[in-house]
């Protein structure tokens, strides 16, 4: 079973990767003050989508509860679009991830040997998906990869530092380099709807939170909401310290990748290392997902030709409360069965095909990133605020006695289906903001 620190560091290296790097140069429309405000608005909009997944979690399967189960119950029909949506995101990243490791490696490589076959960007992708990113993938719970989430969060520690560290002490070649900066919304600078998704999509991790809560030996909300509340906390120090210094350093001056700008030193090769290490080892966490969602989609479709016995809301006897006086959990599905793991030769195979179609891509394309930000719009926006919102709103407070009767609602429980509404109504503006900005603006994440 896995430990609340540890889901802490799974979602906090979900949500921490390779896009920490733009968050400073996500300030530069906003200006210092107002971007802090959006970092923590967007913050807490993700926090309200973790704690209402902890919420309904109960709804599906014991340890085995994922959008497709809660799909089930409410809408089967529309389990197989959700599962899409989420393949093709957590999809879309990895092959944008090793994308970095490839444009990165070679320069790494660069201080210490003039070797073409080091220096190659593709030789680089295909040793690292074979021994470190393919390995990973293959491991079946988060859980296992508790270890290299603490070496990745680790290198965003290790950039974190860089920062202060070059805001600190500027050298002569740094001062040359800043531009204005601007405490309140700047004058002259593009709307800011071109950084408005780097904010909003930061905090995604919601894809492994119904995973983390799975794997917790207790699964009561009144226990998981603090995985969801420490990581949001935690990227939010991170988000705020890197792009206000970050930020200070540089201006308007401020690009993508703040680490492209500090001199070519040893300090900066580290920090090149730590982004490598840290996007190698987030994949894994995109693929767990990915893998998931296309499986869930193959079954669909075969219980399309061999119909099974679908999820009902059923009775419950109110008896059955839980020991944290939380309401009746629905887990009373299809003669109380779980639903079935992945067989092994599934998880092979699909695991296979994620590999080697992310490594086609990466191999083939240099930068996804009008892609990757028009996926991130729909698949983020999806993922982190209209799915939770939908089943909260759908699920919550729909608890009935063994007579038939609902039970009647707690203040807590109304907050929480209204909260649902709310987030799904708040999704879809932001996905349409994200298009619009994505589209017109050239905005990416």
């Amino acid at each position: 079973m896995s430990t609340a620190r540890s889901g802490v560091v799974t979602l906090l290296h979900t949500a921490c990767g390779a896009g920490i790097l733009a968050i400073p140069y996500a300030f530069r429309p906003f200006g210092l003050v107002p971007a802090i405000f959006m970092l923590l608005f967007c913050g807490l909009c993700s926090m309200m989508g973790l704690l209402l997944q902890s919420r309904i979690a109960k709804y599906g399967p014991l340890k085995n509860v994922s959008f497709f189960s809660l799909a089930q119950v409410v809408n089967p029909a529309s389990s197989i679009l959700f599962d899409a949506a989420i393949a093709i995101k957590c999809f879309g990243v990895g092959v944008s991830y090793m994308i970095v490791v490839g444009d990165l490696m070679p320069k790494i490589w660069s201080r210490v040997s003039s070797s073409g076959l080091l220096l190659s960007r593709n030789v680089n992708i295909t040793l690292v998906m074979l021994f470190i990113v393919g390995p990973l993938c293959f491991m079946r719970r988060l859980n296992s990869l508790r270890y290299a989430s603490m070496i990745a969060i680790g290198s965003v520690a290790y950039l974190c530092i860089l920062v202060i560290v070059h805001f600190a002490h500027q050298t002569t070649e740094l001062r040359e380099l800043k531009g204005e900066v601007s405490v309140g919304l700047p004058h002259g600078e593009p709307t800011p709807l071109t950084t408005l998704p780097i904010f909003v999509f930061a905090y995604t991790c919601h894809h492994n939170m119904f995973s983390v809560i799975n794997e917790q030996k207790n699964t009561g909300f009144t226990y998981v909401r603090y995985i969801a509340i420490v990581s949001i906390l935690v990227a939010f120090v991170l988000y705020v310290v890197i792009g206000s210094t970050g930020y200070l350093t540089f201006g308007d001056n401020i690009t993508g990748n703040i680490i492209a700008l500090y001199p070519d030193t040893l300090s900066t090769t580290i920090g090149r290392i730590a982004i490598v290490l840290l996007v190698m080892l987030a994949f894994p966490l995109q693929c767990h997902p990915a893998r998931e969602s296309i499986n869930n989609m193959i079954k669909y479709v075969q219980d399309r030709y061999s119909p099974q016995t679908s999820y009902e809301l059923t009775a419950v006897d109110a008896d059955n409360l839980e020991i944290n006086n939380d309401v009746t959990s629905i887990n009373s599905r299809a003669n109380d069965k779980e639903e079935e793991c992945m067989d092994t030769k599934r998880f092979m195979i699909i695991t296979a095909c994620i590999l080697f179609c992310s490594y086609l891509l990466a191999i083939s394309v240099t930068s996804l990133a009008r892609v990757l930000a028009i996926v991130g719009a729909t698949g983020s926006t999806t993922i982190s605020f209209i799915l939770p919102g939908y089943f909260g709103w759908s699920l919550i407070g729909t608890e009935y006695t063994s007579n038939g009767n609902q039970l009647p609602l707690r203040k807590s429980t109304v907050i929480f289906k209204y909260i649902g509404l709310v987030m799904t109504i708040w999704g879809i503006i932001i996905m349409i903001t994200s298009l619009i900005a994505s589209l017109f603006f050239g905005a990416s994440h």
